[in-house]
């Protein structure tokens, strides 16, 4: 066996390991493989593209091209032309697949930070290296496909009497450009949050790993196109567009298998609870909303749609979860109470006053005070007296 047999399906079972993690975090979270969203699902046809790209790289590992040693004196038969034609075909395949490949994982990655930045000022730059990303992709398959190498066939012409469509050099500085620029730009986006996130160097030290692996993703980009330029007739670029492709797929799905590491291993969250803590303390307590005085209503926790609720989560969130309106409750008593006085002899003029009846109304609001009634002329906050004649 091969070495670059045995490193690539490595990476590929690798690959496929951490994919399937994601997908089965996400149908816990969501609750059904319905509910899956748009990044999902371009992964999931990201892992089709890399099954090609591994599939014809293999192949490719053993077969001749159009890309002829000058110092090569083999004569070309027949049998070899049809060899290096399949070859060049080959060639065209493994560029476009890893291209589609790393495209889609540089979607998926701007998808996610698109809903992460939602509402933050990074959103726009979310949008601005979005529209990058997708105009480098456009500009590069335009030349690739309809400018460097004219006529089309000629990219598995055997010979060639076009450098473009056997060495590709225009190309691969093309795709160095535009690939490495937008890997920089994509990994830079989170880097404000993540400097002022206020995390224990336990979970910082998590994240730095998943931001190595996106480093060393570039470090892949750039050492591909080495090889390809400095060793053109080698085998070392096969090794490292493997490796980029399989890097980016890892970097871009690790954030997303913390649900199923949670529930399988009863990990802590980043909150610092473990997810049957949560589950056993929701169940046991459950959310209490009060609607009137002295009153509350116990509503139960359904951990069927993975729902998962930690000190970070607004209380918008916790109500729409669980289906309780977001309403400000405002409850208004109204209290009255008469009772008779005897009138009291004040000046000589007047020897005597009449009965009278005061009638007093108290408006108590949720947590006021409910201090003794009084009848004086200086009646206190909320209280109004009345005083009628009989």
């Amino acid at each position: 066996m091969s070495a670059l047999i045995a490193e690539s399906w490595t990476w590929y079972a690798l690959c496929w390991v951490v994919v399937l993690a994601r997908t089965v975090s996400r149908r816990i979270l969501h609750g059904s493989f319905k509910k899956i969203q748009t990044d999902d699902i371009l992964m999931l046809v990201a892992m089709v593209t890399d099954t090609v790209l591994i599939a014809c790289m293999n192949i490719l590992g053993t077969t001749n091209t159009n890309l002829i040693d000058p110092n090569d004196t083999t004569v070309l038969t027949p049998e070899s032309i049809v060899e290096r034609t399949y070859g060049s075909k080959l060639v065209l395949v493994v560029e476009q697949m890893q291209i589609i490949t790393v495209w889609l994982i540089k979607a998926c990655l701007l998808i996610m930070y698109g809903r992460l930045t939602m509402s933050l000022k990074q959103n726009l730059a979310v949008k601005i290296v979005a529209g990058y990303v997708a105009f480098g992709f456009i500009l590069m398959e335009v030349l690739y496909l309809g400018v460097w190498c004219r006529p089309f066939s000629e990219y598995w012409a055997v010979p060639t009497a076009n450098a473009q469509c056997s060495a590709a050099t225009n190309h691969l500085i093309t795709n160095a450009v535009l690939n490495i620029s937008s890997d920089i730009m994509i990994i830079l986006i989170p880097m404000p949050i993540f400097l002022q996130a206020k995390l224990p160097a336990k979970k910082k030290a998590i994240l730095v790993g998943v931001f190595a692996l996106g480093v060393f993703t570039i470090l892949s980009a750039i050492l591909n196109k080495y090889y390809s330029f400095n060793e053109p007739f080698g085998s070392a670029w096969t090794f490292w567009y493997i490796r980029e492709s399989s890097t980016a797929i890892i970097t871009a799905n690790l954030p997303f298998t913390w649900t199923l590491l949670q529930r399988t291993f009863n990990l802590r969250s980043f909150n610092g609870k473990s997810s049957n803590v949560r589950t056993s303390e929701a169940a046991s307590r459950g959310f209490r909303s009060a609607y009137g005085r002295g009153t509350s209503r116990r509503v139960s926790i359904s951990r069927g749609h993975g729902v998962e609720l930690g000190p970070s989560d607004s209380q918008e969130q916790i109500n729409n979860s669980f289906g309780m309106p977001l309403k400000i409750y405002h409850q208004t008593e109204v209290r009255i109470s008469s009772h008779e006085t005897e009138g009291k002899t004040e000046r000589v003029s007047s020897p005597e006053t009449p009965h009278s009846t005061v009638t007093t109304l108290k408006s108590v609001f949720p947590g006021g005070s409910t201090d003794a009634e009084t009848s004086s002329n200086e009646s206190d906050i909320g209280v109004v007296t009345v005083c009628r004649k009989v």
